[in-house]
């Protein structure tokens, strides 16, 4: 995930697991949703992602709170549910 530092505008690139869904992207938030990187994507409203050397604008971040995991894939889910991940960052595929 590329983004911007909301306070100091540097440029920042932090390492996330992304999963398709309908219109976009979402990313379990294993270490809650109170990191920087995701506060960065929520204050500039969205970011790039870089999947296989390809860079994807999104936007529309959305933290969704999801006890039961359902846009994860079913192992996904499972692994999610063992060590207590409920949140999640849905991101929606910019077209231009």
């Amino acid at each position: 995930m590329h983004h911007k530092g909301r306070k100091s505008g540097r440029p920042y690139r932090t390492p996330v697991n992304v999963f398709p869904r309908p219109g976009g992207y979402i990313a379990a938030l294993t270490y809650g949703p109170d990191r920087d990187w995701v506060r960065n994507i929520i204050a500039a409203g969205g970011g790039e992602l870089e999947i296989r050397g390809k860079m994807i604008q999104v936007g529309e971040p959305k933290i969704v709170h999801d006890p039961g995991r359902a846009d994860m894939p079913p192992g996904v889910r499972q692994f999610l549910g063992l060590i207590g991940v409920t949140d999640f960052l849905h991101l929606t595929k910019v077209t231009r």
